[in-house]
């Protein structure tokens, strides 16, 4: 019987998608989360002394998108063939690239900057991500709310859990995207991720 552990700190970030994944796949794990203050005294037991790192059957595994991705394929979240995950992979990747520009604005320290920043991102940069993560859905899902084949993978998992954090900065972003919207609503009524989004731990971001 394989034996998963994830460490993380006790926040969402960059392991939630691993966690969403072994939700829906209703794969139990041991979900470790260290306390700030705790992680030091850990440090020196990760691969690259950060986390996330997966641990599976005793060798640990870190960085996040290679954990996710690993148990997307454990788990048949991957998609169904090579050609299907080569879809997911673009999906993700297109995901990131808003990402890589948002991730830098969210940890700039002059406040004023940062609002500033914030309202481009917003207005002028994020449009144009959302439209083409609707382009690879209307051609990747097979007339469905999925992204990729009519059925869940980890593409739809990571969309939303990235979401979360974008809707927390701005609550409108995705009022013109309607089938983005009801792709996130479909990810919501899968019984077993329904059941985790309703009983995880009380974290940040």
């Amino acid at each position: 019987m394989s034996i998963y552990k994830l460490f993380y700190f006790n926040l969402r970030a960059r392991a939630e998608i691993s966690r969403l994944i072994f939700a829906a796949a209703g794969q139990k794990f041991q979900d470790v989360r260290y306390e700030r203050n705790e992680w030091l005294s850990h440090k020196n037991e990760m691969p690259l002394g950060q986390v996330p790192v997966l641990e599976f059957n005793g060798t640990k595994l870190p960085q996040s998108l290679s954990i996710a991705r690993f148990l997307a394929k454990q788990f048949q979240l991957a998609g169904r063939d090579n050609f299907e995950q080569a879809k997911v992979d673009a999906v993700i990747d297109t995901i990131n690239d808003a990402m890589m520009i948002f991730m830098p604005i969210r940890r700039q320290e002059d406040e004023m900057k940062k609002k500033e920043l914030m309202k481009k991102f917003f207005a002028d940069q994020l449009p144009k991500h959302l439209k083409n993560l609707e382009t690879l859905g209307k051609l990747y899902g097979d007339g469905g709310p999925f992204f990729v084949g009519n059925h869940l993978t980890w593409a739809d998992l990571y969309f939303y859990d990235i979401l979360e954090t974008l809707l927390y900065a701005n609550e409108n972003c995705l009022n013109n995207y309607a089938w983005l919207k009801q792709n996130r609503v479909e990810v919501e009524k899968q019984p077993k991720v329904a059941e985790y989004l309703k009983n995880r731990p009380k974290s940040t971001m």
